[in-house]
């Protein structure tokens, strides 16, 4: 089967990630057989790919059908689930009972893992969600005209450690520090909120880093950052953004470069 030919599934949560999955897999002449969560997956993904099913969260059951129906053999998960969602909105099926009913705790990678070995056992494997935009890794190195203080880079230090060691426990990604103190860590609120928790205590000059979990699978749960993130950040007066290069997706980089550059954030990738 040549490449023109090809199938690529997304399981599309919300934000940009799987607009610019979609785009970029039609380019490379996939066709792009979507299925979308409704309440967290843009609309206008619909206009972006070839099929779209729109399934509620936790129809585990539908999702494999809908794949099935597509002919898709291979899918990438895209995007975010609002995980508060997890306590008010999930309408599980049968079939995500049934998956759920076996996790003894309800991490993101238990959660996910447990769905990939679903579809796994239908023939549908999960593959990264990086492999067909490698350009939005962040690079290694400063990416802003400002570099880090001493202090800074001691609070960088710092945040690394207490981030991975989060990740480690399949909590969150992202920490916020200054001063060699923890201000806020990223739990169901998400990185926004983590923000601007730390912000406020901080008053200015926080430090956000946000990293991958040790032995973090790429095949879903990223860490990301973009446009968004920085203007969280100016909201609460915060200086630096440290994020892990090749591990973390950079949505809208020259724009986020300018955006800080502007605002007097330093942007790191280490």
């Amino acid at each position: 089967m040549s490449k023109e030919q090809e199938i690529i599934g997304i399981i599309a949560g919300g934000g940009q990630f799987p607009l610019m999955v979609a785009e970029a897999a039609r380019k490379q002449g996939y066709r792009v057989v979507a299925v979308a969560h409704i309440g967290d997956t843009e609309s206008s993904l619909s206009d972006k790919v070839d099929e779209i099913v729109w399934i509620k969260l936790g129809q585990l059951g539908q999702l494999i059908k809908a794949l099935k129906k597509g002919g898709v053999s291979k899918a990438l998960m895209a995007g975010t689930i609002t995980k508060k969602r997890m306590f008010e909105d999930i309408r599980p099926d049968l079939k995500g009972l049934t998956v759920m009913s076996k996790l003894a705790i309800f991490h993101d990678d238990d959660i996910l893992r447990a769905v990939a070995k679903e579809l796994a056992k239908q023939g549908i494997e999960i593959v990264s969600s990086t492999s067909h935009l490698p350009e939005l890794s962040a690079p290694l190195g400063c990416l802003t005209r400002r570099g880090l203080t001493g202090s800074e880079e001691e609070d960088v230090d710092f945040g690394w450690k207490v981030a991975k060691e989060l990740g480690r426990l399949d909590i969150g990604q992202c920490v916020v520090v200054r001063k060699k103190a923890v201000l806020a860590l990223e739990a169901i609120d998400g990185t926004d909120e983590t923000i601007l928790r730390g912000g406020r205590l901080a008053r200015e000059a926080a430090v956000v880093v946000k990293v991958s979990k040790p032995d973090q699978d790429l095949r879903f749960d990223v860490p990301c950052v973009g446009l968004e993130t920085l203007r969280v950040m100016s909201q609460v007066k915060a200086s630096v953004l440290a994020v892990e290069a090749g591990k973390t997706l950079m949505f809208d980089r020259t724009e986020m470069v300018a955006y800080a550059n502007k605002e007097g954030i330093s942007i790191v990738s280490r």
